[in-house]
């Protein structure tokens, strides 16, 4: 178990799945790599004593996610050099990240590549190439979060052009990928209105990384007891001035303001 933020171990597999008419990587080669969080004792924590579990615990937090902004580092620079802008999505399940990234890649006006995070399937990976853009799938087994090297790892296999847009849709949960950082210029969080508005107080550390909130799926405000009003307020008690956009990735109401803000 990660002693980090607690997941399993993870058995991470990388599949490349080419646009719909691209002339890139094809549509399903399949890549298997061992998951290391940086210690290879990290499995073997002694437990002789409370306050001993607490100090390795704590010194090998401080190692794992030391060795992650290392290589998220190398991952910032390697973008930086060839123009291309890394956004990490994060959110919970079902938020609506594919949908956005879908009518995104529809309407770009810059080539997208797209690193697909998921526990498990191809599902969101063939969405994205439906969509007409290249993607990595990484599954992550037990892992609940992407890390730097795992996405320093996609990076090899999409090769983006230069001048373009990656997104990183990050794996469905809003606890752990607050603590990585993957080399990316911006974090987004989505949360949509059908999550309830108290999402910002119960989970802060997501929200205080966040450089845009997303509230979407506001086609449905109508039918849920969501107060976007509440949501902004609390968003900005733990990140002032964060923006928050209101938009429906279905509907495509208000999806100008996001495009405006991407470019």
């Amino acid at each position: 178990m990660c002693s980090t933020c607690g997941c399993g171990e993870a058995d991470v597999r990388l599949t490349t799945l080419g646009g719909e008419g691209s002339t890139g990587h094809g549509h399903g080669h399949a890549h298997q790599h061992d998951h290391d969080h940086g210690d290879p004792d990290h499995h073997h924590v002694p437990v002789e004593r409370d306050e001993e579990l607490r100090t390795h615990t704590l010194e090998l937090e401080v190692a794992v996610l030391a060795k992650n902004d290392g290589l998220a580092a190398l991952n910032r620079d390697w973008l930086t050099e060839r123009g291309i802008t890394a956004l990490n999505l994060m959110s919970s399940p079902g938020a609506g990240k594919t949908t956005l990234l879908e009518r995104t890649i529809a309407a770009a006006g810059r080539p997208v590549t797209v690193i697909e995070g998921d526990q498990e399937t191809l599902f969101d990976a063939e969405r994205i190439r439906r969509a007409g853009a290249r993607a990595v799938q990484v599954n992550t087994g037990a892992g609940c979060h992407l890390d730097a090297a795992m996405v320093s790892r996609a990076l090899e296999e999409l090769q983006p052009d230069r001048d373009s847009i990656v997104f990183i849709e990050n794996v469905g949960n809003l606890v752990c990928p607050a603590l990585f950082d993957l080399g990316e210029k911006r974090k987004v969080v989505v949360i949509s209105v059908t999550e309830g508005d108290d999402k910002p107080l119960k989970y802060p550390h997501i929200f205080a990384a966040a450089d845009l909130v997303v509230l979407n799926k506001t086609d449905l405000l109508p039918y849920v007891d969501f107060d976007p009003e509440r949501l902004t307020r609390d968003a900005r008690t733990i990140n002032p001035g964060v923006q928050v956009l209101p938009l429906s990735a279905t509907t495509g109401e208000n999806f100008g303001a996001w495009l405006e803000w991407l470019y």
